[in-house]
């Protein structure tokens, strides 16, 4: 990952708990769930405050959890209490582990191209037939926006990238608007993918 991403987070990372952490995410939270067995084992891919993995912990599900900024990693780990580990998303080694993966705004700040090597290691990582949520921005730039690595999808770029993932069908794709006040102008392509 991108160190100027990574320097971000771990020196704004008391703003982006704040505006991140009771974000209402309960619609897309349900709708993962809702395809998941009881006690289904989930990694929490990019992690960020610990909100989801909290919530997915609340309703019974195993998780581990994992982000690149050792700070995000010090407040989930106590905000969670799991052992969060500090890692980036290149060194995911994992074989048929995970029955599902929640990558919630996190590998979008992988490059185009770190994204099919990324996408290929979730895969691997995932039982067959695991399912994986992630969401990007929607568009079509790549590079630095305040202080941060990008790289945006369009349902064209996303069909593009997936062509180098064969494990991989998407299962469901939709739009939304930002749920943070103030943002509702912003666009996300939300997907759930499926491991063949």
């Amino acid at each position: 990952m991108d160190k100027e991403t990574l320097s971000y987070y771990n020196t704004n990372s008391n703003d982006f708990i704040e505006n991140t952490l009771n974000v209402d995410f309960a619609e897309i939270q349900n709708k993962f769930m809702d395809k998941l067995q009881a006690g289904s084992y989930i990694l929490d891919f990019g992690c960020g405050s610990g909100r989801d993995a909290k919530c997915f912990l609340k309703h019974g599900y195993t998780v581990d959890a994992i982000d690149g900024s050792e700070e995000l990693c010090r407040f989930a780990g106590e905000y969670t209490g799991l052992d969060v580990k500090c890692m980036y998303f290149q060194d995911l080694d994992e074989i048929e582990k995970y029955d599902a993966i929640w990558a919630c705004s996190s590998i979008l700040h992988c490059s185009r191209e770190e994204l099919a090597l990324v996408m290929n290691k979730m895969s691997t990582a995932l039982k067959p037939a695991g399912l994986i949520y992630t969401s990007f921005k929607y568009g079509e730039y790549e590079g630095l926006r305040n202080g941060r690595y990008f790289t945006d999808m369009t349902e064209e770029s996303l069909e593009k990238l997936l062509a180098e993932v064969p494990g991989l069908q998407v299962e469901e794709l939709w739009v939304t608007s930002d749920v943070r006040p103030g943002r509702g102008e912003e666009k996300w392509l939300n997907l759930f993918l499926r491991k063949k």
